[in-house]
């Protein structure tokens, strides 16, 4: 596991875009920290270096965003507001965990996930201003 401190949107951002250089279709990143720890900024990071051309911005109402990527399609699920996906229609996730996409899942923790190829674990925490500790848990 690695853990890095960034100084700005900027370099949470260009953190993202090295992980995502990494990064297969067919592989989910788990993405966990407090409301505002920068979650969606570092999802941003890694869908524009994955040539995600669109505003990214967060899906909290929607559950989720797919992205036309350079080489991939770029899934982004946030599951702040699921309790627990026991009770959620079967198939809820299908769209976005596809073998042709990346997909990045903020609040992984929320609901049960089917199974999925996890590539990396990030948690992000606020360390001052704009400032955050970044760990990136690498799982393959």
């Amino acid at each position: 596991m690695s853990a890095r401190r960034t100084e700005s949107a900027a370099e949470t951002e260009r953190l993202a875009a090295e992980l995502a250089r990494e990064l297969e279709p067919g592989d989910v990143v788990l993405v966990s920290g407090d409301l505002g720890a920068g979650k969606t900024t570092f999802v941003r990071g890694a869908c524009r270096a994955l040539g995600v051309r669109e505003p990214v911005v967060s899906p909290t109402f929607t559950l989720g965003r797919r992205y036309a990527g350079e080489r991939c399609h770029v899934s982004h699920l946030d599951l702040y507001r699921l309790a627990g996906s026991a009770d959620e229609e079967p198939g809820l996730f299908d769209e976005y965990l596809t073998p042709d996409a990346i997909a990045f899942v903020e609040w992984p923790e929320a609901a049960e996930l089917p199974p999925v190829r996890v590539a990396a674990r990030v948690s992000l925490r606020h360390a001052g201003g704009d400032a955050r500790e970044v760990e990136v848990e690498r799982c393959r």
